[in-house]
């Protein structure tokens, strides 16, 4: 979030870009935190989360500016904080849970170490969302960024905080990286 310059607004101002900039962009908002957390909950969190802070800061959002880049920005930045959280905390067990497990007739039912898999589960005959879910979440963002949700170059590189460069080098890479893992489907339905 650029703090650059800082507006008061009004109670009812406030209300007003909430619901007029801000809440137009909660389906783009929930497809992105779903296609980087796998998650429903999680995404949900996300977004919930990410609304909560733009409400928080309204004061710092300019009127008149890109508010879908401003809520991808603040969305990215407490998906990452998380990451952080979580990755310093130690794992936790729910042992009511893993008694119950055990006690059950699922016991001989092969468990799968790959969390990724279940979270495409129901999408295994779409090939393209596949590919793009098992891109690294840099190459991942940026495509979807671009791609489907449309951003500039300039866009982006203020919502990830890097460089247009690297923007533009991320995002030709995460095509080419796309385009290889699709070679296979094309050439089954005719492409060359």
């Amino acid at each position: 979030m650029d703090c650059k310059k800082s507006n008061f607004y009004s109670t009812e101002e406030k209300e007003l870009i909430f619901e007029n900039e801000f809440l137009l962009h909660i389906h783009s908002i929930y497809n992105f935190a779903y296609r980087i957390t796998f998650n429903e909950d999680d995404a949900k969190d996300l977004v919930q989360e990410t609304y909560l802070k733009a409400f928080r800061f309204i004061d710092s959002f300019q009127k008149g500016t890109n508010a879908k880049a401003w809520l991808f920005r603040i969305l990215k930045n407490s998906f990452i904080n998380e990451f952080r959280k979580k990755s310093k905390e130690p794992a936790k067990v729910d042992y009511q849970e893993v008694e119950t497990f055990y006690n059950s007739e699922e016991i001989d039912q092969p468990i799968t170490s790959d969390l990724r898999v279940e979270a495409i589960k129901e999408k295994i005959g779409d090939e393209v969302s596949v590919a793009l879910n098992s891109l690294d979440i840099d190459f991942r963002t940026v495509i979807i960024l671009c791609d489907l949700e449309g951003f500039t170059y300039e866009e982006m590189a203020k919502i990830l905080d890097i460089p247009i460069g690297t923007v533009r080098s991320r995002l030709h890479r995460a095509r080419n990286l796309l385009r290889d893992k699709l070679k296979i489907y094309a050439d089954s339905l005719g492409y060359k």
